[in-house]
C-alpha cells in the first residue's frame, strides 16, 4: 500500500493548484520541494539578496545547466557557472509565485487554435491545442476567486468572454501618471486597459490587502497580498491536514514498471540521506524544463528514452515568451496633465495594458499574431537605476558628477516602462535534453538547453515596440528606447512535454495525464505546445485546477 495518495514534485503555482484540490477532496498528499519555506517577516526587499547575490536559488556550481549556442557553425554548450545565466526563478515554498509582478491576463481564444486561425509558418512546429478556450474558462474563474485577482473589466476585441461580469477585487491603487497615459492613448485612437493583478485591494482570508511597497516583483510580499502559491493555495492545503510538505528535498529522479510510476528518489538537501516516496499517482510540478529532465534522468529498459518519451517528443519545442521592453523617462520641467509631486509618489501601480495589438490585420501590414503589453514603472531597485547614470559618451562618470547625475536621475525624472509578450514559436533547434558528461551535486546530469528563436518572433516583437514608442512619444518621454531581441526572458519556460490527442506526436494527453503511464501527470507550464501572447501564471494555474479535477475522478476510480 502506498505511503500517500498523490506524489507532487514542486511547489509553485501549478503544484500549489492541484495540493489545493485534492487536499480539500481528502486525499493524502505529498508535495517535495528543494527550496525551504519562507515566512512572510523573512521576506526582505534587499536587492542585494535578491537581485544580487540571488539568495533564493541554488549556487550555479552545484546546480546549472549547459547552453548550446552555435558558433562558426557548429554547436557549443557552456555550462550557465561560466554564462552567468540562470534558468532557476525562486526554488522556495510557493516557488516563482513569490516573486511575480502578478500581471495575470487570459489567453485569447484564438491562442487556442493558432494554426487553425493563422495558418502555418515556415519552420516553426505550431499546432492547435486539443483543448478549448471554453474547456479552460471555468477555471480561470476559479482561479480569479481562490488566488485573488484584482482589476477592473472592460469590453475589448481582444479581451476574451468571460462567464462572470468583472474580477472579484477592484483595482490596486494607481499612480496619477494613468491620467496622462490614458488621454494619450485616446489621443491616438489605442484603448487602454486596466491590469488584471494577482495582488490583492482587499483583505482575503489569512491575507491582508497590498501595502504598496513601492518593491513588488522580484520580491516576497509581507502582507500575503500577493497570489502566490504558498499564500492563496498551499497554507489552506496545510489547514486540512491532508498534505506533507517535503522542503529541502530534492528528487533524483522517478522508478517505474512499464505500466506505473511506483516511487520518487529523493535526497533531503540538509542531511545528503537518500530515501524512497511512494504513492498512487505523481505529479510533476516543477518548471517546464526540469521536468522533462526529470523524466530523462528516469529511464530504464522498460522506458529507456526516459518516462513518457514513446513519442520522442519529451524535451522538443520548448518555449519562452517573445518580445522585449522599452522605456521613456517623465522629466519634472516638460511633464503635462499630472503634478511632478503624484508622479514621485510611491508604491502605487501604473496599472495599464494594451491589447489592441494582440492580432494585426491591416493591409499595409499584413495578417499575422501580435501580442499583449503591460506598462508599468522602472523598477525601483537603486543600485541598476543609479547603474545607468554611470556613462557619458562611452566613458564612465566618477566622483561629484556620479553623485549629482545620480541625485538628479532619481529626483528629478521617472522612468515608464513597457514590457511586450508574443508567441515563442516552437522550432526544432529549442529543446532540452540532458548532458551525461556535466552532473549536478547529486550526481544527475544537468539539462542542456539549446535555445534558438524563430524569426518571426522578432519581426512581431518589433513591430509592437514602435507602437509602444508612439505612446510614450505622446506623453512627453525623453530619451525613449527599446530592445527586441531573440534572447529568452529566463523566467518564462514552457514546452518539453507537449499535450495532444496523437500519442505519436505528443507527451501527454488533453488531460495533461502521460500517453504511456497513466499514474503520471505533468501540471507545470511544459503542457503547453505554444505559449500564446501573455504571461502564463493565470493559465498555468487554470489548468493544473482543470489537472486536478481529473485526478480527483481518476482516485474515485481506484
Amino acid at each position: 500500500m502506498s505511503s500517500f495518495d498523490v506524489v507532487i514534485v514542486g511547489s509553485g503555482a501549478s503544484g500549489g493548484a492541484v495540493a489545493y484540490t485534492l487536499c480539500r477532496a481528502g486525499y493524502k498528499v505529498a508535495m517535495l520541494e528543494k527550496g525551504s519555506l519562507i515566512g512572510r517577516e523573512e521576506f526582505s526587499k534587499d536587492e542585494l539578496a535578491y537581485c544580487r547575490r540571488d539568495i533564493i536559488t541554488p549556487s550555479l556550481f552545484d546546480e546549472y545547466h549547459m547552453i548550446e549556442e552555435k558558433v562558426d557553425g557548429e554547436w557549443v554548450a557552456t555550462p550557465t557557472y561560466e554564462s552567468g545565466w540562470s534558468f532557476w526563478n525562486g526554488n522556495i515554498v510557493g516557488g516563482s509565485s513569490n516573486l511575480m509582478s502578478g500581471m495575470f491576463h487570459r489567453m485569447h481564444p484564438d491562442d487556442f487554435r493558432l494554426k487553425s486561425k493563422y495558418g502555418e509558418i515556415e519552420g516553426a512546429n505550431v499546432v492547435d491545442w486539443p483543448i478549448s478556450y471554453s474547456d479552460l474558462e471555468p477555471y480561470y474563474t476559479m482561479a480569479e476567486e481562490v488566488i485573488g485577482i484584482s482589476g477592473a473589466y472592460q469590453k475589448h476585441p481582444f479581451e476574451p468572454w468571460r462567464s462572470t461580469p468583472d474580477f472579484p477585487q477592484p483595482p490596486t491603487r494607481e499612480n496619477e501618471v494613468v491620467k496622462l497615459f490614458d488621454k494619450s492613448c485616446h489621443a491616438l485612437g489605442i484603448t487602454p486597459l486596466v491590469t488584471p493583478r494577482a495582488v490583492l485591494s482587499k483583505d482575503k482570508d489569512h491575507r491582508s490587502a497590498c501595502y504598496y511597497s513601492n518593491f513588488c516583483g522580484s520580491y516576497g510580499c509581507g502582507s500575503g497580498a500577493k497570489g502566490s502559491s504558498r499564500e492563496a493555495l498551499l497554507f489552506p492545503a496545510l489547514a486540512t491536514g491532508n498534505l506533507t510538505l517535503m522542503s529541502h528535498t530534492y528528487v533524483k529522479s522517478l522508478e517505474s514498471t512499464k505500466e506505473e510510476v511506483t516511487a520518487a528518489v529523493i535526497v533531503d538537501t540538509v542531511t545528503g540521506k537518500e530515501r524512497r516516496i511512494t504513492a498512487d499517482i505523481f505529479v510533476l510540478a516543477a518548471q517546464a524544463h526540469e521536468s522533462a529532465r526529470l523524466l530523462l534522468n528516469s529511464r530504464n529498459r522498460h522506458h529507456p528514452d526516459g518516462l513518457s518519451n514513446s513519442s520522442g517528443e519529451l524535451g522538443k519545442n520548448l518555449i519562452f515568451s517573445a518580445g522585449g521592453s522599452g522605456q521613456g523617462e517623465l522629466h519634472k520641467e516638460s511633464l503635462k496633465e499630472i503634478s511632478f509631486e503624484a508622479l514621485m509618489e510611491r508604491g502605487l501601480f501604473v496599472n495599464r495594458s494594451i491589447l489592441d495589438w494582440y492580432a494585426i490585420d491591416h493591409w499595409w501590414d499584413g495578417r499575422f499574431k501580435g501580442g499583449s503589453v503591460e506598462f508599468m514603472f522602472e523598477h525601483q531597485n537603486i543600485i541598476s537605476r543609479a547603474r545607468k547614470n554611470n556613462e557619458e559618451e562611452g566613458r564612465l562618470v566618477w566622483g561629484q558628477a556620479l553623485g549629482e547625475r545620480v541625485v538628479k536621475r532619481l529626483t528629478e525624472s521617472k522612468s515608464i516602462r513597457f514590457e511586450i509578450f508574443n508567441d515563442w514559436l516552437p522550432n526544432d533547434d529549442c529543446f532540452v535534453t540532458i548532458d551525461e558528461n556535466h552532473k549536478d551535486k547529486y550526481g544527475m546530469p544537468v539539462g542542456k538547453l539549446r535555445i534558438v528563436n524563430h524569426p518571426h518572433d522578432l519581426k512581431v516583437g518589433n513591430y509592437i515596440a514602435q507602437k509602444c514608442e508612439a505612446v510614450l512619444e505622446e506623453m512627453g518621454a525623453e530619451n525613449i528606447y527599446s530592445s527586441i531581441s531573440g534572447a529568452p526572458p529566463q523566467n518564462l519556460i514552457a514546452g518539453g512535454c507537449r499535450f495532444g490527442n496523437d500519442p505519436k506526436t505528443s507527451v501527454l494527453n488533453s488531460h495533461c495525464q502521460s500517453h504511456d503511464i497513466p499514474n503520471l501527470y505533468v501540471a507545470d507550464a511544459s503542457f503547453m505546445p505554444t505559449g500564446g501572447s501573455v504571461a502564463y501564471t493565470w493559465t498555468i494555474y487554470a489548468n493544473a485546477f482543470r489537472v486536478a479535477d481529473r485526478i480527483v475522478k481518476h482516485l474515485s476510480k481506484t
